[in-house]
C-alpha cells in the first residue's frame, strides 16, 4: 500500500518536497491542505498532490504529516491536532526550532520531529517548486530525544532518500546559528533594499545594478508575513546577530572615514576565508 504523505502548507517547501519524493522509490499518495484556494488549485494540477482536503481530521489519517507553514502557524496547527494514531509521524519544517519543540502538546511530542532543512529560494507559492531543491543540502534535526523511536527512523529515511545530509542538534542551539547565518543576512537583504529605493530613482538602479547588487538584493524577495514570523519567534537571537553585523560595519567605516587603508585590506582578507570553509 501507498504511504500516506499529508502535507499542509502547499507553497516552495511543501511543493518541492513531493517532487523530491516522486523521484524515489517509494510508493506515496499526496494530501493537501491550504486555506489558500488558488495554492490548492495549483497544487492539484501540477500534480504535487493526488487531492485536497478541508479539516485536520481528514489529514491525520495520514501516516506522515508534512508542516511548511509559517511558524506561528505550526504551533497553532500543533495545539489542534488533539490525539494523533502513535505510528503517525508529523515533520515540521519551521526555520525557528525553540519555541515550536516548547509548543508541541505532551500528548503528541513524540509524534513530532522538529526539522530545518536549510535551503530555499525567494519565491514561493506551488508554482516555485522544485524537484532538486532539496538534493544536497543540510537538513537541522532538533531535540531528537524528544520524539519518538518509529517518528525518529521515519523522518531520516524520508530526509535521506531525497538526498539531503542530516545534522542533529538542540532547538535553542540552533536557533541561535541560524540567526547569524540564515536570519540576520535577511535583516540585511532587506534593509539594503529599503537603503537603495529611498536613496535613487528607479532609472539608475535598473541601469547601474549589477550582479553584486542583484546578488545581496535577491533575498528581500522572500516573503514579509512567513520571515516576519521568523523573526519574531527568534527575536533575542536576531537581535545580537544584527548588533554583531553592526560592530563590522562601524569598524569598516571607521577605517574609511580614517583612511586606514591597509587596515581595511586586512580586514577585508579576513572575510575572504569565509569561502574556504563553504
Amino acid at each position: 500500500m501507498a504511504t500516506k504523505i499529508g502535507i499542509i502548507g502547499l507553497g516552495l517547501m511543501g511543493g518541492s518536497l513531493s517532487l523530491a519524493l516522486k523521484k524515489t522509490s517509494g510508493n506515496y499518495h499526496f494530501t493537501g491542505l491550504d486555506h489558500n484556494e488558488e495554492h490548492c488549485s495549483q497544487a492539484l494540477s501540477l500534480g504535487l498532490v493526488d487531492e485536497i482536503v478541508c479539516t485536520l481530521e481528514e489529514i491525520k489519517k495520514c501516516d506522515v504529516i508534512i508542516l511548511t507553514i509559517p511558524v506561528d502557524g505550526i504551533i497553532s496547527v500543533a495545539r489542534q491536532l488533539g490525539e494523533l494514531d502513535e505510528k503517525c509521524t508529523v515533520i515540521d519544517l519551521g526555520s525557528t526550532k525553540a519555541k515550536i519543540s516548547e509548543s508541541i502538546p505532551e500528548n503528541i511530542r513524540k509524534n513530532f520531529v522538529t526539522a530545518h532543512p536549510m535551503t530555499g529560494t525567494e519565491k514561493f507559492g506551488p508554482t516555485a517548486a522544485l524537484d532538486d531543491l532539496y538534493e544536497d543540502k543540510v537538513v537541522v534535526l532538533c531535540d531528537m530525544e524528544k520524539s519518538g523511536a518509529h517518528q525518529q527512523s521515519v523522518a531520516k529515511n524520508l530526509f535521506s532518500d531525497i538526498g539531503m545530509k542530516l545534522v542533529y542538534m538542540g532547538a535553542k542551539e540552533h536557533d541561535r546559528h541560524a540567526a547569524f547565518i540564515s536570519h540576520m543576512p535577511h535583516a540585511l537583504s532587506y534593509a539594503l533594499a529599503n537603503s537603495v529605493m529611498e536613496q535613487e530613482d528607479p532609472e539608475s538602479i535598473v541601469a547601474l545594478a549589477g550582479g553584486g547588487f542583484k546578488d545581496m538584493s535577491r533575498i528581500a524577495k522572500s516573503s514579509p508575513k512567513m520571515w516576519e514570523d521568523i523573526f519574531r519567534q527568534n527575536k533575542t537571537n536576531l537581535i545580537e546577530a544584527i548588533e554583531a553585523f553592526e560592530t563590522e560595519l562601524k569598524q569598516c567605516r571607521n577605517m574609511v572615514e580614517n583612511e586606514e587603508w591597509e587596515i581595511l585590506n586586512r580586514w577585508m582578507s579576513k572575510a575572504n576565508t569565509l569561502h574556504d570553509i563553504l
